[in-house]
């Protein structure tokens, strides 16, 4: 019993650092791109450039000709991680590839609610030409997806955790 209690307090921490990155990055975006042009990191790849996404990904609501509330996207965020979380813990017994992918997920949704829910808006500012702006966050619920379906994939083949 104290192993499973170090191993969720283990992640739990996993989870809080990870969070802190992104709002770190977040934060050094904001005081050093806003209102300045933006800094090329690989020229004609990969810039950083600060915007303020007032919508979810893709700008989907923007597409749908919806413009919701903020709160109510908050909402919407806290009622899926919850659903997230809540599955997690069913999952308890699970092997590592999939305990990263959930802290991943958690990690990057916990960011982004946290952000929209202070600010009324998502600081994105990593821009990959040709893709839309995105920040540390993105790319956390991105590889904790790739993570829980690898490890979907290896549970169906039978492989060891």
């Amino acid at each position: 019993m104290k192993t499973s209690r170090l191993c969720a307090a283990g992640l739990l921490g996993c989870v809080t650092s990870l969070v802190g990155c992104d709002h770190a990055t977040k934060l050094a975006a904001e005081s050093v791109l806003r209102d300045h042009a933006s800094v090329t990191v690989v020229p004609g790849v990969v810039d950083l450039a600060y915007t303020e996404n007032r919508d979810v990904a893709f700008d989907a609501f923007a597409r749908l000709s919806l413009h919701p509330a903020s709160w109510l996207i908050v909402a919407f965020g806290l009622a899926a991680l919850a659903l997230i979380a809540g599955t997690w813990i069913r999952r308890r017994r699970a092997a590592w590839p999939e305990h990263a992918g959930f802290a991943c997920v958690v990690a990057g949704a916990t960011g982004n609610i946290i952000d929209r829910a202070a600010r009324g808006h998502v600081v994105d500012f990593i821009h990959v030409r040709f893709w839309p702006v995105f920040n540390v966050a993105d790319v956390l619920v991105v590889v904790g997806v790739a993570l829980l379906l690898w490890a979907h994939a290896r549970t169906r083949r039978g492989a060891p955790g």
